[in-house]
């Protein structure tokens, strides 16, 4: 697809697709009618930081309405309470007569009229905080997170909606995934509330970098306040990147996906057919920065087959209320680190020592954490809501541990166990391969804990019980024997001073031939 432009506007819109666990559920009978949610998204106090929204609805088959905002957004595992910046919330009637409006909780407003009357709710939303997981305007730009921004009718979760924005005329662009609406300027659609809170909007005077297409599918960059740095570089190491990350899966399940740069700042957040990232491209003016940016675009990539379709059976549907706790974020997260790592070096953008070293890192930071004594992976990714995703950082008696540490280092020593148990003919990779196309694709619903071991067991063709204690347990990981399969070995050094402990990977020698082959393979040499 390509861009569309307006006679005034240059928008850009890449298609948002659904994913297959929207389809199983059916809508009730109050969404089958001609029910109308419709939008508008306006920004008149921009340098103040407030947006104004209108909700105009139609064709509710129900007296007693409860609009809701959600207290999370997926992607971002923390309760992020929206509704706090939520204000002057007022409905009234097409003819102007006010409707009350009730609190009902921190997060809930009821409406109480006749069935099927038409109405218009109306709200403004504080954003003065820039987070990738927040929503934030002033008088250069908008980014908008949907979930913090527009109210959705309990009972009426799965109801197309649509959406008009109105951009400042210095505004020149638009940046979603959400559809347009054919022949109107700046309005979109979505088939449900799902898909509109995955598809966030960038609003300003953006630029779009020299896009690449990789098996006809065209994948762009656009972003807001970029920097100077190497534009043709950059896109030349993100397309290879990209290559390399469907390379491992083996399907493109997207029309386009654009990569959204929000500006400077921490994080990144994924979706169906893109993700927004912080973004700063003068920190791309060294190799290490280079480096560290396309592990970063690498992992939020990767998230779109590792999360947003292969997932965990409690990521989706989403409950907006509360946390979503799952056992299973150390493969949601901590096997996109393990798989950024390897992209990068598959690309041709790293070498073999740059790649351990990253693994090393990773292992480093984990077995200085005082909390791998006590939390266990399954632990740290059920406990996130309330740890954090890095665990609890600082505090005295730390009893917590970040999957996002752990994790690539078990993901590294499960593909060394599946490879040596196979004699080499199957791999993690294979793993992943068949979530997709037998949880994602076939069945169109996340996979369980134990549906996880039992994919790893049949692609490796043993039992696995003992290797899945080093995440259901605090057992201590046995780094020799899984990197000799690969023919790697550990190193362990001591500070004398902090006492921390500063860990090496490195090749052993005169390694076999099957030590060599896995290397090789793991390698994608």
């Amino acid at each position: 697809m390509k861009n569309i432009f307006s006679s005034c506007q240059k928008l850009v819109y890449p298609l948002c697709l659904w994913v297959g666990w929207l389809l199983i559920a059916l809508p009730s009978p109050a969404q089958t009618g001609k029910t109308v949610l419709q939008y508008t998204l306006s920004m008149p106090e921009a340098a103040a930081h407030l947006f104004h929204v209108e909700l105009h609805c139609e064709g509710l088959d129900k007296d007693t309405l409860l609009f809701k905002l959600p207290n999370w957004m997926p992607g971002y595992y923390q309760l992020m309470g929206y509704a706090k910046n939520l204000s002057t919330l007022s409905a009234k009637k097409k003819n102007g007569e006010n409707i009350p409006v009730t609190p009902v909780n921190e997060n809930s407003w009821r409406v109480i009229l006749p069935k099927n009357t038409a109405f218009n709710l109306s709200y403004d939303v504080k954003a003065a905080k820039q987070f990738v997981a927040n929503s934030f305007i002033d008088s250069s730009h908008a980014y908008i997170v949907p979930p913090s921004m527009f109210l959705y009718i309990n009972g009426w979760i799965r109801t197309p909606v649509s959406l008009r924005v109105m951009v400042p005329a210095q505004w020149n662009r638009i940046a979603t995934g959400l559809q347009p609406v054919a022949g109107k300027q700046n309005e979109f659609t979505a088939a449900d509330f799902d898909i509109l809170y995955d598809c966030p909007l960038l609003i300003g005077d953006l630029e779009e970098l020299p896009s690449f297409t990789i098996k006809g599918i065209p994948h762009r960059f656009i972003g807001y306040k970029m920097g100077e740095f190497d534009r043709a570089l950059f896109m030349s190491n993100l397309k290879k990147t990209v290559e390399a990350g469907i390379q491992i899966m083996g399907d493109i399940p997207y029309k386009q996906y654009t990569f959204i740069g929000i500006g400077p700042g921490r994080g990144g957040i994924e979706h169906l057919n893109n993700t927004t990232v912080s973004f700063d491209g003068r920190e791309l003016n060294t190799d290490n920065g280079m480096n560290r940016m396309m592990n970063f675009l690498a992992h939020e990539y990767f998230h779109h087959y590792n999360v947003k379709r292969i997932r965990p059976l409690e990521l989706g549907p989403f409950d907006y209320d509360r946390e979503n706790r799952t056992n299973l974020l150390w493969v949601s997260e901590g096997l996109s680190v393990y798989y950024e790592y390897l992209i990068v070096k598959r690309a041709g953008l790293i070498n073999q020592q740059t790649l351990l070293n990253n693994f090393a890192n990773s292992i480093t930071a984990f077995e200085n954490d005082p909390g791998r004594l006590y939390q266990s992976l399954s632990q740290a990714s059920y406990e996130t809501w309330s740890d954090g995703p890095f665990g609890r950082q600082g505090q005295e008696g730390d009893r917590s541990i970040s999957y996002y540490d752990k994790g690539p280092a078990v993901g590294m020593l499960l593909d060394f166990a599946i490879r040596h148990a196979s004699s080499n003919k199957k791999s993690l990779d294979d793993v992943m391969r068949y979530l997709y196309g037998h949880y994602y694709k076939d069945l169109q619903r996340g996979f369980t804990d134990a549906e996880f071991q039992e994919a790893c067991e049949m692609i490796a063709g043993i039992p696995l019980n003992g290797f899945f204690e080093y995440i259901y347990t605090t057992k201590e990981l046995d780094y020799p024997a899984y990197l000799s399969y690969a023919g790697l070995k550990i190193m362990i050094d001591s500070d004398t001073q902090t006492g921390k402990r500063k860990i090496t990977l490195q090749p052993i020698g005169n390694p076999d031939a099957g030590q060599v082959a896995i290397l090789q393979s793991w390698l994608g040499e």
